[in-house]
């Protein structure tokens, strides 16, 4: 079984370069990289996030040596299960180190994506006090400097935009951060990835977006597994929005591949998106608390996946293709030909 998986992976590999040789970059931690160089990845997790509140959180919190100490090994480990990207989703005060990122990235060999944006659920606690007063462009002004400039005078470019929305119809703080997220696609071309769980503020932003002219493709649906119609699911999948079910653990198996055969028969496979949520060095507590690592989805789902007779290809799909196209930075606009 693994050298049958090695070989399909190998040569849906090669056709993934022979298609995407002139297609735009996808920014990591250490700088842009071809699609190709991509690899197997996993789209949702957190090295450090900090809980204190945009208020008290900072560099201060954390001693990056201490860090680098307890995460490093758990990228190695990821790193030897051929995993070559992770997605880092932790926003700016939220405990964001974009330098401590690349120096994990540098030493483990695991290619790091970080993000520009706000972080607006839990009624504004990790919001800094200008995101209240200034308007939704004036906030985009900001992430469009840190993606054309780099962050806090670093190297480091995101390559996402991570936002957040309370899971109650959208409060107004929530829709001027969609607003800015919005105005920062439009100039820059990253993906939207927001913090949402139930359908009815994922179709609020969306509905945004549309406002905008955005095509539904620049939005990750994250935690989407927390809606539990997945008619709903299936309803944003066709109008080309990324699905992420991203809170992976080893007993959620059975309905994660429920969920994959749903989206392979009703042909939207190449909206989903699959990970853990894991990880979290947290500040301010022994050792950084118990940090979970990211191996579950390699040890119990690719394997409950092939027993139950998904194709290599398929999960080749959700592991390899989907993340280079939710990820690649391009400007995805309403009827916009290719």
């Amino acid at each position: 079984m693994i050298l049958r998986r090695l070989f399909i992976f190998t040569f849906s590999f090669l056709v993934l370069i022979s298609c995407s040789s002139d297609l735009p970059e996808i920014t990591t931690v250490t700088g842009g990289i071809p699609l190709k160089k991509m690899g197997k990845t996993l789209v949702h997790e957190h090295l450090l996030v900090d809980f204190i509140g945009a208020d008290s959180t900072g560099y201060h919190r954390w001693n990056k040596d201490e860090v680098i100490e307890k995460v490093l090994p758990y990228l190695i480990e990821i790193k030897k299960l051929n995993y070559k990207t992770l997605v880092d989703c932790t926003p700016a005060y939220l405990g964001r180190d974009v330098e401590l990122l690349k120096t994990l990235s540098e030493k483990s060999g695991v290619q790091i994506i970080t993000n520009t944006g706000y972080y607006s659920a839990y009624n504004g606690k990790f919001l800094p006090q200008h995101a209240f007063t200034e308007t939704a462009q004036e906030i985009a002004a900001r992430w469009i400097d840190e993606a054309k400039n780099g962050i806090e005078g670093t190297s480091v470019y995101p390559g996402f935009i991570k936002i957040s929305v309370e899971r109650a119809p959208l409060q107004d703080i929530n829709r001027k951060i969609v607003e800015a997220a919005c105005i920062t696609h439009l100039e820059t071309g990253l993906t939207i990835m927001s913090h949402t769980g139930p359908a009815e503020p994922a179709f609020e932003q969306l509905e945004i977006l549309q406002q905008y002219g955005i095509d539904p493709s620049a939005f990750i649906w994250t935690h989407a597994s927390d809606e539990r119609d997945i008619n709903q699911l299936l309803k944003a999948a066709k109008m080309g929005a990324f699905i992420s079910w991203d809170k992976f653990k080893p007993e959620d198996a059975e309905r994660y591949v429920e969920f994959f055969l749903f989206m392979k028969k009703h042909a939207v496979l190449h909206t989903l998106l699959f990970s853990h949520d894991a990880g979290w060095y947290k500040p301010g507590e022994p050792d950084g608390g118990d940090f979970r690592g990211f191996t579950d989805i390699e040890n119990y789902l690719i394997p409950a996946l092939e027993n139950a007779g998904v194709a290599q290809y398929d999960i080749f799909q959700v592991f390899f293709k989907n993340p280079v196209e939710a990820f690649r930075i391009k400007k995805r606009l309403i009827n916009e030909e290719e």
